[in-house]
């Protein structure tokens, strides 16, 4: 029989504008087999939310629980569950309704967050930290000595994967839209920080590398730098597309990639590249990795209640966030 545990999330009944989203009582089912019931103690604050609040995601049927990171404790394990136990600290990326107290997970999308990293920072960095490993280590294997661009690189993604291809032998650049930005930036290991609001993005990179353009350039703004990041590369440079912060990217002309170089492209996902549990164990465990050694600093700048949802959102569209943020059951 199910026993009744009410608890609270942060839903939406339509998509819209962060004034959509609802702290609503809800009901937490008991974990089936391959399940576990987790309590969360901080949840990540992610931009690809503001997608599924639009609607520019699909969804499933409303009402939805937004939100696709947390971390939290095990408080309930389902049958056939082997892969954590009751008491474990564990964090997830990946599943849909994150935005809430407690919640049912399966068990395989868990990962075990190690000694040293609080339950705050994992919430905070894991998708993020993720997302840079298979963009440094996987779809374009950053060597030392390589000249790359990241765009938005005083964003969430950005401040890890700058200092991470810093680490790896890298010269980074990084276009930022203020000069705070621009000096958080450079201490994130930016080494040249471009004010895109202040000078030409583009003609700045080619003037950083002698007119050759860079071999890769990881873009998750979208529509406002696409045409500028594919102009910033290099003869059969790639750009990497993981996001769209500014509205997606419009159809083009393929010629395009012919007349820019032979250049590549790519709209690579998190989700693809942790389909398999060693993937996603691995994933995680690499930048755990260098979390723990201090190769990659993370610093939760934002705290919200997870009640006040609303007021996080607003504050992404705003531009008002650098780094990483948390919601707070």
């Amino acid at each position: 029989m199910s026993r009744d545990r009410r608890s609270h999330a942060v839903r939406i009944h339509r998509t819209g504008g962060p004034e959509v989203l609802q702290w609503d009582e809800v009901q937490v089912d008991e974990p089936g087999p391959g399940q576990v019931r987790v309590r969360h103690l901080a949840i990540g604050l992610n931009y690809i939310d503001t997608y599924h609040r639009s609607g520019l995601y699909p969804l499933p049927p409303m009402p939805v629980t937004l939100g696709l990171e947390a971390a939290g404790e095990v408080v309930e394990l389902g049958d056939g569950v082997h892969e954590v136990t009751v008491g474990d600290r564990v964090a997830y990326v990946g599943a849909l309704g994150a935005y809430c107290q407690e919640r049912v997970v399966d068990a395989a999308r868990l990962v075990p967050i190690p000694e040293g990293i609080s339950t705050e920072v994992a919430a905070a960095s894991l998708l993020k930290g993720m997302t840079a490993e298979y963009l440094l280590r996987r779809t374009h294997p950053v060597r030392p000595g390589e000249t790359i661009l990241v765009q938005a690189a005083a964003g969430g993604v950005g401040l890890i994967a700058c200092q991470w291809a810093r680490a790896l032998g890298a010269r980074v650049l990084g276009t930022v839209s203020t000069d705070a930005k621009a000096e958080l930036a450079r201490q994130h290991g930016c080494d040249s920080p471009i004010v895109y609001t202040r000078e030409d993005f583009v003609t700045r990179v080619k003037e950083l590398t002698g007119g050759v353009g860079v071999p890769v350039v990881y873009d998750s703004v979208g529509q406002e730098t696409f045409e500028g990041s594919l102009r910033c590369l290099t003869r059969r440079g790639l750009l990497v597309s993981f996001g769209q912060s500014s509205g997606p990217v419009p159809a083009f002309d393929l010629q395009k990639l012919s007349r820019g170089g032979s250049l590549f492209l790519t709209r690579p996902t998190l989700f693809d590249y942790t389909a398999t549990r060693d993937d996603l164990l691995e994933c995680a465990r690499a930048f755990f990795e260098v979390v723990l050694a201090g190769t990659v600093r993370i610093e939760v700048r934002q705290r919200y209640p997870l009640a006040e949802a609303r007021r996080a959102h607003e504050d992404l569209h705003g531009r008002r966030t650098v780094g990483s943020s948390v919601l707070l059951p």
